[in-house]
Formats: C-alpha cells, structure tokens, sequence
C-alpha cells in the first residue's frame, strides 16, 4: 500500500533504495525536489548523478538551494557498472561524517547501449542493495519512461524494494532477493569455438601470463593496452588459483573483443557480485577480481558444474581507446 514517504522512512543504519519511475518533467520534480529539499534542510550531502537536462530543471526548481547541490553528469559517473559501484563509494568517503545520513539521486543512462551491457546494469542495480548495504544512504534511481525500454522498465521494480511516486513510497512486490535476480538473469556463456587456443590446466601464474601475452599479441595489441590485458587474465587465473585450483584457459577472437574464459574443476567460491567492491584497507581475495573486472569490458563468473568459470572481454584490434 502506498504511503507518504518523508525524511524519517531512510533513517536506520543501512542503505535504502528505491526506483522513480516518471513520464514528465513534472512527475520527475514532484518526486526530486522534496527528496533534495529535505535532506538539504537535515544538513545531509545530497548528489544528483542525472542527465544535464535533468540537473538543469532540478536546479531551476531550487533556486538558490541549488548551490547546496552535488551534482554529477551521470554518463561520465561511472561508465560501467564497476565504475559507477565505486564512484558510490568515492562520494560517500569524501561527504560522510558520524551519524549523518547522505542521499543520492542516481539515473544509470540506458539508451545506446548493447543487450549485454543493458543486462549489466539491471544486475548492477539489483547488486546495490548488497554492495551498499550497511552504508547510510537514501537512493533514489530515476527512470525516464520516455526514454527507457519496456524491459528496462520492468526491471527496475524487481531490482529496488520500492518506488516513489512524489513523495508516496509504494511498495514493488516483484522485488526480487539481488542473488537470485542475478542467477535468473545472468548472461549465457557462448561456447568458445573449437579453434580457440588452449592452455592446462595449470597451477603456475607464469604460465598463464606467458599464455596471455601470445594470444594478446596475436591479436594485435600492442603496448599498454597489451599488458593490462595480460595484467587482466592474470589476476582472474589467481582468484581461482588462490583456492587451490588449476586452471584451464581458452581464448578466441570476436569482432571488436579478444575473449579468454578460464575454468577451474574445483570448487572455488564466487559471491554474485564478485570483483565490484574496490580494495580496501585490509586485503581481500576479491581485490583482484576486482581489479580484473576493471580493466575488460567485461567480466562474467558463474559455477560450472563442480568448478568455476570466469570469462573477460577485453577490447581487441580496431577498438580505440
């Protein structure tokens, strides 16, 4: 049922989320403009990462509240979803203080973009509930309807627990628990094909390395893009190799992409959302998965079988940087 939604529904410890869903200037306002209001008049740091068209009315809404304002062009906040996850992070050490709460209006830019990067985001924003849970943040992600696709649509009432519609929250019931949303929509792996070079399995890091720089060089990288696709590989065959495993290694070329999936036949741990929290203070065994899934364009880990499989998409010859 709905109900009216104030600055007292995003107290308590953790990470609240919720979707916008609007039609108009007006209907994006009407939800906008008391969200920043309110938290402004609280003392919290309030971030608008949304369209320049959207940061401009907002503005001209607020008046002079607007030099209060944080704002951000959201397609430079973070351009994968990897990014953006830290660029969360980035505002939250930088304006939070003890006991004060922050809120964020965050608009992810689907238009342009490919099936597979679309489906990447939708799994990003289910994730947020896990990877900024515990931080105290009220997030608000606008959607234009104007401008997003059915599906995307759809998507964002199973990925964030409520929506606002001005200051009404209502609640989504095909909320769905971020882990199992990621499950049902993972990507399907394509086979590698039957030419694609082989490597192990192995237990040596060098021997993974020596393998990824020939196939990196033999399909036309060059430089420092070469070795921070080697850098890549790398750090993916040591997430798996720290839990004991070895590892086989398969690579191909796509139109654009050069593709390395690595695969282990033990067991090895892989949370949903793998590699999207940047290191820490402390040390972590996701640091490098982290690190790897920042420097492809994409990384997918799933259980396969009794093992594990993580394929990287790194961009190849004729992609320009």
């Amino acid at each position: 049922m709905p109900t009216e939604a104030g600055p007292g529904d995003a107290e308590g410890a953790g990470f609240v989320h919720h979707a916008c869903l609007y039609g108009s200037d007006a209907e994006f306002l009407a939800m906008a403009v008391p969200f920043v209001r309110d938290g402004l008049a609280a003392g919290e740091p309030v971030l608008a990462a949304v369209t320049p068209a959207s940061i401009e009315l907002l503005r001209g809404a607020l008046g002079e509240r607007a030099y209060a304002l944080d704002t951000a062009e959201t397609a430079g906040f973070g351009r994968r979803p990897v990014e953006r996850v830290r660029a969360f992070l980035r505002y939250h050490e930088s304006r939070s203080r003890p006991g004060r709460r922050m809120r964020m209006l965050a608009e992810p830019v689907w238009t342009g973009k490919t099936a597979r990067q679309v489906a990447e985001w939708k799994r990003m924003e289910s994730g947020l509930n896990v990877l900024l849970a515990g931080l105290p943040v009220w997030m608000i992600c606008p959607y234009d309807l104007r401008a997003v696709p059915a599906d995307v649509a759809e998507a964002a009432c199973a990925t964030h627990p409520g929506r606002m519609d001005g200051r009404r929250l209502i609640p989504c019931p095909g909320y769905a628990d971020p882990a199992a949303y990621v499950a049902g929509t993972g990507p399907q792996a394509a086979p590698a094909p039957a030419a694609a070079a082989r490597l192990g399995p192995t237990a040596r890091v060098a021997a993974v390395r020596l393998f990824a720089r020939e196939r990196a060089a033999g399909a036309g990288l060059t430089g420092e893009r070469l070795e921070l696709a080697v850098l890549a590989v790398c750090e993916a065959a040591g997430y798996l190799l720290a839990a004991g495993a070895r590892v086989a290694l398969r690579a191909w070329e796509e139109p654009g992409f050069l593709l390395w999936e690595l695969h282990s036949a033990q067991a090895c741990p892989l949370p949903a959302f793998a590699g999207f929290r940047p290191p820490g203070v402390a040390p972590d065994p996701e640091d490098g998965l982290w690190l790897a899934r920042s420097l492809s364009e994409s990384l997918d880990a799933e259980a396969a079988g009794d093992g594990a499989r993580i394929t990287l998409r790194v961009a190849g010859r004729g992609f320009l940087p």
